[in-house]
């Protein structure tokens, strides 16, 4: 197995000779106003994306570099317009048997298997037996958790890297029990159910089995909400005397999670439990967007990013040298506006 793997995209800096592994993420040809072919390329590894061009030999090149190849590269680093990016001399396709994917794809930094067991405390910590053991009977199938642990919880904004689905939803769930004794007239139950099964759907609207991640057909079809209601309506089949309001309690919070229309919700929160799961949902995924943009930004101390088109504004974050974080939050300025506004592309 191929180990040549000697900086990560984090370090690089300007003016550096590159000569070393990455993924490719996305792949496009483009031509000069001469008419000269030249490809842009985002590469990644497990610290963050960079762009890059290849100005000569495209045509021959383009057939190395696929999106979700690992490819070999040689070039400078540059700043273009504040911009860091590669000037890429040469590149060759590696064979995915020969290099540790780990070096190449963001994954959670929690300890899957502890989050895991935790999801399932808080599921059988739920007081309503109907919603318990529709929890237990989700979370206690093999092949269903099997993927949990896998999932991204978005494709590009937060969490979206191997295992941020359990890493969100284990957060989403954590508040909730928070808030739950904070405020005694939420329906801890209700709230708790809605907080572990928000992004159930998520198992279906993305392929996550390889790099880059993207949607399924039926994921850009019906969306993830639908889809989760789907599965959860056909284990709610399997449980004798499941109330049908309390069924449309819990289908109403997953439906309103994104609080908007515009911003995808097919309904809008209309009930304590559902506004609350709206903000907590919101919360988890702003604090782990920034704190990504956190570990991207080099030296410590308050610094100010670039504008985030997403947020419409410039943010200032706290930088922290040592971080690990996978990859940096970026923005995509080829997302749809609803979806950025969503913090789930």
């Amino acid at each position: 197995m191929t180990t040549n793997k000697h900086i990560r995209i984090k370090e690089i800096t300007d003016g550096l000779a590159i000569h070393d592994l990455f993924l490719v993420r996305e792949l496009s040809r483009g031509e000069t106003k001469a008419g000269k072919p030249y490809l842009s390329l985002v590469l990644m590894d497990a610290t963050g994306e960079i762009s890059g061009r290849i100005w000569e030999n495209a045509e021959q090149l383009m057939g190395e570099c696929p999106a979700g190849a690992i490819v070999s590269v040689t070039a400078q680093a540059q700043a273009y317009k504040g911009i860091l990016q590669l000037r890429i001399d040469n590149l060759r396709r590696i064979p995915d048997s020969e290099v540790d994917l780990a070096l190449f794809v963001p994954s959670t930094q929690g300890n899957v298997s502890l989050m895991a067991k935790e999801i399932i405390r808080l599921a059988g910590s739920v007081e309503n037996p109907f919603l318990r053991e529709l929890l237990l009977a989700l979370f206690g199938d093999r092949r269903l958790m099997q993927s949990f642990k896998k999932a991204p919880a978005a494709k590009v904004m937060h969490h979206a890297y191997v295992g941020g689905l359990l890493e969100h939803t284990l957060a989403v769930a954590r508040l909730a029990d928070s808030i739950s004794g904070l405020y005694p007239s939420l329906d801890r139950s209700l709230l708790m159910a809605g907080a572990l099964l928000h992004d159930l759907g998520k198992l279906k609207e993305f392929n996550f089995a390889s790099f880059p991640f993207d949607y399924s057909d039926r994921g850009r079809l019906v969306g993830h909400m639908v889809l989760g209601i789907e599965i959860i309506q056909e284990k709610i089949k399997e449980i004798t005397g499941f109330p049908e309001d309390l069924a449309d309690r819990l289908k109403h919070l997953i439906l309103s999670h994104h609080g908007r229309h515009e911003f995808g919700s097919p309904s809008l929160p209309m009930m304590q439990e559902a506004f609350a799961l709206n903000f907590l949902d919101d919360l988890d995924a702003k604090i782990n967007y920034l704190d990504r943009l956190a570990g991207q930004v080099r030296g410590e101390g308050y610094q100010w990013t670039e504008f985030q088109r997403n947020l419409e504004r410039f943010l200032f974050v706290r930088g922290h040298a040592s971080s690990e974080a996978d990859g940096a939050a970026k923005e995509d300025n080829g997302a749809d506006q609803r979806q950025r506004n969503l913090f789930d592309l």
